[in-house]
Parts: structure tokens; sequence; C-alpha cells
């Protein structure tokens, strides 16, 4: 790694599988995997800025996707949520094109997740709130639409997770929450009562000085 840079993200791929790379700016860019150079595991690997055309933008969300079919949920900074139809990404364009509305609101996108009908979605925010309801209280829309309030926050909150929770064998599944300074907690995911998308949620964690605002939450097992 070169200074000041650390791992992000790991994603298993097939070469023929599109990568989809979704921007801060709520833009979606494509590479199909075998375009990236493959490299030695002690190399530096490739800039992403020499792969695709971006314009002040930073990648948000990569998915590598096989086939375009059901669903993808993002959510924004501010609390906002999206469906839209996977197979509205089916065709690459040079440049990319817009995934969701942002910009003119002075949000940004911070991720984006494959869904399926039925699902549950959580949303973690950054000062210990979270927020857990059926993905189908959202309708799909598309691309130029901006969404619907997936939680509400208070002053000077912001939605930090967005996590897609198993359909099946959910009681093997728990959330593990990150802090700023090192913190840890795990959670059962029905500690998380199950309610309507844009309320306030229920407390997460307790956040204080000692530990730091939250950085992330996912759900994890125990063999994880």
């Amino acid at each position: 790694l070169t200074e000041d840079d650390f791992v992000k993200d790991l994603l298993t791929c097939n070469t023929h599988d599109y990568l989809l790379f979704f921007t801060d700016k709520g833009k979606v860019h494509w590479l199909k995997a075998y375009e990236v150079p493959s490299s030695a595991k002690s190399a530096k690997g490739k800039a992403i800025i020499n792969l695709l055309a971006l314009k002040d933008e930073k990648i948000s969300s990569i998915l590598a996707v096989k086939e375009f079919k059901d669903y993808l949920m993002m959510a924004t900074r501010k609390g906002i949520v999206k469906k839209i139809e996977l197979n509205q990404f089916s065709s690459p364009r040079k440049g990319g094109i817009k995934a969701i509305k942002v910009v003119e609101t002075g949000d940004t996108l911070i991720d984006v997740k494959p869904l399926k009908d039925k699902q549950e979605v959580l949303l973690v925010t950054q000062k210990g709130q979270a927020i857990r309801f059926s993905s189908d209280d959202v309708r799909p829309i598309g691309r130029s639409s901006y969404g619907v309030t997936g939680i509400k926050l208070d002053k000077n909150d912001k939605v930090v997770s967005l996590e897609v929770l198993p359909l099946d064998k959910k009681d093997e599944f728990s959330i593990l929450t990150i802090t700023r300074k090192g913190y840890g907690k795990r959670s059962e995911i029905d500690a998380y009562r199950l309610t309507g998308r844009a309320g306030k949620g229920v407390i997460n964690m307790k956040v204080t000085d000692k530990t730091g605002e939250i950085v992330k939450s996912q759900s994890v097992t125990n063999s994880d």
C-alpha cells in the first residue's frame, strides 16, 4: 500500500462479471472484471482513476453482478433510501450514468447493496441510532429520483451504514458495530425491533468521548 492508504473492501467475482462502481455523487460506472489488470499479490494495483472517467467523485460502493435481476437498495448520508430494479443498470455507458439524485440536495451516497423481495434493511447512524424496516415499505423508483426517508436524524447526525439483513437463518447472524476509537459490540438482530421506515429508530450503542462515534455496522456470524 502507498502511505495513508488502507483496504476498504474485498469482493469475489468471475472475469465476465460486471463491476458496478457507485460514487458519492450518485453516479454508477461499469467495468468488466477482466478489465481490471491482474497483478501479483505483492503489487500495488492500479489507481481507479486510470480505469474509470471519474469527475470530482469518490467510489463509495462496488458490486460484482452476474445477472441483472432483483433490486438494489441505496442509502445516503442524510438518511434517504432508494430501491431500484437492478436491470436499470444493465446497459453500460461510457462516463457513467446517474443512479440517484443526490448532488442537487447536498447529500452523498454512502452505500449500495443487492436486495430481494421481503428482505429487511438496517440503517445505523454515527451518533448511535439504528432503524430496522422491511424493504417492501420502499417502492422501486427510477434512476433520476432521490428516494424516501429511511430514518429521521437528529441534528449533526448522519447515516454511516446500510445493511441488508439475511432472509433465512436470521438467528445465526448478529450485528457488529465498530467505533472510531476501536470499540466494538455485537447485538442480536432481534434487539432492533422491526418498525416502519422514517422513524427515529432505537439506540444501537451509547456513544461517548471514550468510544468515539460509530464508523460501521454489519451482519456477521459466529464463525466470521
